[in-house]
């Protein structure tokens, strides 16, 4: 049997070629690994840690809380997983306020949660490869409770590591949202412009 070196013409062409077809494809040059995925909710971590620690007014956290779940989550997949199958029937118009709305929707929801942890930090532990993503796990320590588990789901499909669920004692974002936004469609007889205008003041 011919051994790595030993290619033929037509392996080498082979080769070649699919190497080719790699670069063309709109994919990341290199798969996400443990160590970037972690590192992406390190960076997460510290500016949760930062803003919880900063000692400003609500509205200013939230505020940035909007613009770190900007920089670090996949907002656009997790606003379409929270739609649900009403995601299939809107246009691109309601698919980018909806997705815009959401932005703040979900910043002002989770950093009132993230708020708690005044006093507290959020320790990062380690990562894990789950199908096509990362588990992130990592321990918040409030004062007066005991820790607790936040889990992250990080994956490059975006073009870049981004988070896209958060779990946090042992409450699925993905799943909760979709439950929730569900139900806000439903109080509105499935009118998404009416569920749009109305996400910005929730």
């Amino acid at each position: 049997m011919a051994n790595d070196s030993d290619l033929t013409r037509r392996g080498f062409a082979l080769a070649l070629g699919a190497g080719l077809t790699l670069l063309a494809l709109p994919t990341p040059a290199a798969a996400l690994t443990a160590e970037e995925a972690k590192a992406l909710v390190d960076k997460t971590v510290a500016d949760i840690n930062a803003i919880i620690s900063s000692g400003t007014s609500e509205a200013t956290m939230l505020r940035d809380f909007e613009q770190l779940f900007a920089s670090f989550a996949d907002v656009p997949t997790i606003a379409r997983s929270a739609l649900g199958p009403a995601a299939r029937q809107a246009s691109e118009g309601q698919l980018r306020g909806f997705t815009k709305a959401f932005q703040g929707y979900i910043s002002r929801k989770y950093g009132r949660r993230f708020r708690e942890f005044i006093g507290g930090r959020i320790e990062v532990a380690e990562a894990r490869a789950l199908k096509s993503y990362y588990d992130v796990i990592s321990t918040a320590y409030l004062k007066g409770s005991s820790p607790f588990e936040v889990r992250w789901h990080v994956s490059d499909k975006a073009g870049k590591s981004l988070f896209f669920n958060i779990i946090i004692e042992g409450v699925n974002m993905l799943a909760s949202e979709r439950t929730e936004i569900g139900a806000l469609l439903d109080q509105r007889g499935g009118d998404l412009d009416q569920l749009i205008a109305d996400m910005k003041t929730l």
